[in-house]
């Protein structure tokens, strides 16, 4: 292997590492001096590293940045409005008491099919928040489950564009991909359940202090641990209407506090948890539906990925704008101010609540953007190209050969998509050779692309960020339980090689 690009992809995590945790600059210089510095010890001249920076930075808002945007509002319009606590009590009252992470992990996993990680995370996140408000704990834990378990089909199960790519490439059955991938998600949920649960209350105490405050309320970053929170709280006096326990148990904030006094003669302001459902669930199911219809439309004249040859219908064509995620979110938002809001809300008050959104999401998404930015000089630069050449030379069991190839790509660029992209087409011409069928190389492209996010991917600055985690406790919470995953699905690979 190239020891300038090695040295370039060493010395460039370095540098984050250096930053983020030694000096006063926070992750979004980190990412932008680090970029530069691979770009610089690559060898890239330094008008392309600042091309590939601006280009990394450009797509990746462009992907995800309005959809970071518009979710962060939804999620401001649930959290005043009541919504979101409402939400909170029936998932208690459904599910019981204990099950929570389990749920957050199976959700993230169902919603991750259809949905891209991102944009699923920023959806259901303040179902997380509602749910740990409600029990006074455990919002790290719940955060992790979900992110992970979107992690799992994100990365296993078609019809995300990842798995569905390498199964074109590969020549692998698309219907057995599915269902193979289906089958290691379920058998990697209790890893994703477990190590949440182990980790999640030891970086509670961690959190950052606007994201506690936002969770727990002013008292949790005050006095520490949110159990501590009491006093400046109000009681739940039902008897356990939420199923949570006997009322005098659960401490929350008053759900309708930030709407005001209702005018003369109004109702006090309630939303059920099948409105308050609303402005989650149509855009999810857009989304879906978006998908579902393009990827038949696809299977029934043959052409499963690219352009080419592919003429969409009317209706895929239809729902392709109204379930792009942009579109998706937006009508999201409308019903979040137009169905949640009781119409005594001024215009005023609906404004300063989507400046606080759009102000949380602002750091959000310079540091979203610079992970983009260091992914595509890594990219550009050819460390990922190079490594990939490296392990696929080595002398390994057939089925680990795409598994470290995509393991290694995702380590050096960050995009668990263009790792699983670039295994495929490595290892394609070497299947035959390997003694592998197209569906276990496929499995073992996807699996090992799942390992251990960290600073130069944009979903592990979404994940983290939102959960408000930093430095190494970020590594720790959510650069950890991708590693377990990841070392997790090792095994189901390998079976997959000898059964397949």
């Amino acid at each position: 292997m190239d020891l300038q690009l090695l040295a370039a992809l060493v010395l460039g995590i370095a540098t984050i590492v250096v930053i983020v945790l030694w000096t006063r600059l926070d992750a979004f210089v980190a990412l932008l001096v680090a970029a530069l510095v691979t770009g610089f010890v690559a060898g890239s001249p330094a008008t392309d590293t600042l091309n590939s920076i601006t280009a990394g930075f450009g797509s990746t808002m462009g992907s995800i940045g309005i959809v970071i945007g518009l979710g962060v509002a939804v999620g401001k319009i649930l959290e005043v409005s009541g919504a979101a606590d409402a939400l909170a009590r029936a998932f208690v009252r459904a599910l019981g008491a204990g099950r929570e992470p389990w749920a957050m992990a199976g959700t993230g996993a169902m919603v991750s099919i259809p949905v891209f990680c991102d944009s699923g995370y920023v959806i259901m996140n303040p179902l997380a928040r509602s749910i740990a408000r409600r029990k006074r704990a455990g919002y790290v834990t719940l955060a992790l489950a979900l992110g992970c378990g979107m992690t799992l089909t994100h990365h296993l199960v078609p019809p995300t564009p990842g798995p569905l790519g390498v199964a074109g490439i590969l020549g692998a059955d698309l219907g057995g991909l599915v269902l193979a991938g289906l089958v290691f998600t379920v058998l990697l949920l209790p890893i994703v359940v477990l190590y949440a649960r182990w980790i999640g209350p030891q970086l509670e105490s961690q959190l950052l202090p606007p994201v506690r405050e936002s969770v727990y309320g002013r008292a949790g970053v005050a006095s520490g641990p949110p159990s501590s929170a009491v006093g400046l709280r109000e009681r739940d006096t039902a008897a356990d209407t939420d199923g949570a326990g006997t009322g005098d148990d659960v401490v929350i904030d008053d759900p309708a506090a930030a709407l005001g006094t209702p005018p003369p003669g109004a109702s006090p302001h309630r939303v059920s948890a099948g409105v308050a459902s609303l402005p989650l669930v149509v855009p999810l199911l857009l989304i879906v539906a978006n998908t579902v219809t393009t990827a038949v439309d696809r299977n029934r004249q043959g052409v499963l990925t690219g352009d080419e040859g592919y003429e969409p219908s009317r209706l895929a064509e239809v729902l392709a704008f109204v379930g792009s995620p942009v579109v998706a979110l937006l009508i999201g938002v409308l019903l979040a101010v137009y169905v949640l809001l009781p119409r005594w809300t001024t215009r005023s008050q609906v404004g300063g609540w989507l400046s606080e959104a759009a102000s949380s999401a602002g750091l959000i998404l310079l540091i979203t953007g610079a992970g983009g930015a260091l992914g595509q000089v890594l990219r550009d630069s050819g460390v990922g190209e190079e490594l990939a050449e490296a392990i696929a030379s080595a002398s390994l069991p057939g089925v680990l050969v795409p598994f470290l190839v995509a393991t290694l790509v995702r380590i050096a660029q960050g995009s668990g998509t263009v790792a699983m992209i670039t295994a495929a087409s490595v290892s394609a011409p070497l299947v035959p050779s390997l003694g592998l069928a197209p569906l276990a190389a496929a499995l073992a492209c996807c699996a090992g692309s799942m390992v251990f996010s960290y600073f130069n991917d944009s979903y592990f600055w979404v994940v983290t960020r939102f959960t408000g985690l930093d430095g190494v406790a970020a590594i720790r919470g959510w650069s950890g339980i991708t590693t377990a995953v990841w070392l997790g699905s090792l095994p189901l690979v390998l079976v997959a090689g000898a059964v397949l």
